[in-house]
C-alpha cells in the first residue's frame, strides 16, 4: 500500500489525498463483530412498556403452538400487533430466525358456459363472491385419497361450507348450494370454479340459475384464475395434511372440521389483516343493506308503484351493525 511505503517521507494525509483513499477506510479497525446497528434488546408495548425481546421469543412460542398454527413471520408480526406490541417484521424475522421457529419454505409449484373476463376478483362485501374447489386428502390408515370440497367467501376468506367423502358428487354440490342458500342467500352471488363434473353439471347450472346466482367458469388449465381457494388448499396442507398422519376416514374428518373452526375464528389472515370471522362480521351489513336495496328496486319493477318512500326510510333506519342475515327472499334467519 503506497502510505504505509512513504509514511516517513510525507504526512499520512497529504499521502490519503494523493491516493484518493478516504480516512476513514485507512483507520478503520475491524472488530469481528456484526457490521451495523447493534440490534435492539427490548421492545416497545402500545401501553408504554418496554419488555426484553425474550418476553417477545416466549410470546412467539405461545402463538406457534397452537393447534393447526402454521404461521410464517409476517403472520406472528399480525398476531403479535393484536397483543399491542409495537415491532416490524424485520424484527421479529430475526428473533425466530435467531430461535429457529422460521416456517420451512416449500415450493409447490351441456350448455355454454360463462368463463371468468377478470382473472384477479375484487370483492367489496361478504356474499358477493364465492369460490369453490375439491382437493384431494390421503388417508393412511385407509390407503386411498379421500375429497375436501371446500367454498369460501372471497372478501372474509370465511369457509361457508365444506364437504369430505370418498367421493363428490354433483349431487353433493347441488346440495351444499343448497345449505349455503338456506343459510345465507345466494341471489346474486357471483360463483367461480373449475370445469369439474361436478360443476358443470346440469343440475347444479339449473340450480343456481333459479336462485339467480351467477355462475363463472375458469379457462382450461389456469388455476391462478381460481387463486383464493387455492391459496386455501396451500394453508392446508401445510398445516394439517403435511402434519398429520390420520388413522382413519372419521380422524380426518375430526380433525379438518377443527381445522375449518380454527381457520374461521383464530387464525390471522395476512391479507386481511385479522380472522375471516372478524372480516365478516364488520362487513356483514353492506350486504343487508345491498339486499335490501335491491328488493324493493325489484317490488316497484313489479308493482309498477313509487318505492321511493319506503327507500329512504329503508336508508334512515338501516342498522348498520345488524348481526342478521337475510335471504334472497327478505327471511330474517340466524347467521
Amino acid at each position: 500500500m503506497i502510505v504505509s511505503q512513504y509514511f516517513q517521507q510525507a504526512p499520512t494525509r497529504m499521502l490519503l489525498s494523493w491516493s484518493n483513499l478516504p480516512s476513514s477506510v485507512y483507520y478503520y479497525k475491524s472488530t469481528g463483530g456484526k457490521p451495523g446497528v447493534k440490534a435492539s434488546s427490548h421492545t416497545w408495548k402500545q401501553d408504554g412498556d418496554w419488555v426484553e425481546n425474550q418476553v417477545v421469543i416466549e410470546q412467539i412460542k405461545d402463538i406457534l403452538s397452537q393447534e393447526f398454527c402454521c404461521y410464517g413471520y409476517e403472520n406472528v408480526t399480525g398476531e403479535l400487533r393484536k397483543l399491542d406490541y409495537y415491532i416490524n417484521k424485520k424484527k421479529v424475522y430475526r428473533l425466530m430466525d435467531e430461535h429457529n421457529l422460521l416456517l420451512g419454505k416449500v415450493i409447490r409449484t351441456s350448455g355454454k358456459r360463462k368463463f371468468v373476463q377478470h382473472r384477479k376478483i375484487q370483492a367489496s362485501y361478504p356474499m358477493e363472491y364465492l369460490c369453490l374447489d375439491i382437493k384431494y386428502v390421503y388417508v393412511h390408515g385407509e390407503k386411498r385419497n379421500f375429497f375436501l370440497l371446500t367454498i369460501i367467501d372471497v372478501f372474509s376468506r370465511k369457509i361457508v361450507d365444506q364437504i369430505f367423502q370418498k367421493s363428490i358428487k354433483q349431487i353433493d354440490v347441488f346440495n351444499a348450494f343448497r345449505r349455503i342458500n338456506n343459510v345465507y342467500g345466494i341471489k346474486g352471488v357471483t360463483i367461480r370454479n373449475d370445469n369439474g363434473s361436478q360443476f358443470i353439471a346440469n343440475n347444479v347450472k339449473q340450480y343456481l340459475r333459479k336462485a339467480e346466482a351467477n355462475q363463472e367458469f375458469t379457462h382450461i388449465a389456469t388455476p391462478e384464475e381460481n387463486s383464493y381457494i387455492e391459496a386455501f388448499h396451500s394453508i392446508i396442507q401445510r398445516e394439517v395434511i403435511d402434519r398429520y398422519e390420520f388413522s382413519g376416514y372419521f380422524d380426518a374428518k375430526q380433525t379438518l372440521l377443527a381445522h375449518t373452526i380454527w381457520y374461521n375464528t383464530r387464525r390471522y389472515h395476512k391479507a386481511i389483516k385479522m380472522t375471516p370471522n372478524e372480516k365478516w362480521n364488520q362487513h356483514i351489513h353492506i350486504t343487508n343493506q345491498k339486499r335490501d336495496e335491491q328488493n324493493l328496486v325489484k317490488k316497484q319493477h313489479e308493482t309498477g308503484g313509487d318505492s321511493n318512500q319506503d327507500y329512504q326510510y329503508l336508508r334512515q333506519n338501516l342498522n348498520p351493525k345488524t348481526s342478521n342475515y337475510y335471504t334472497t327472499i327478505s327471511t330474517n334467519v340466524s347467521k
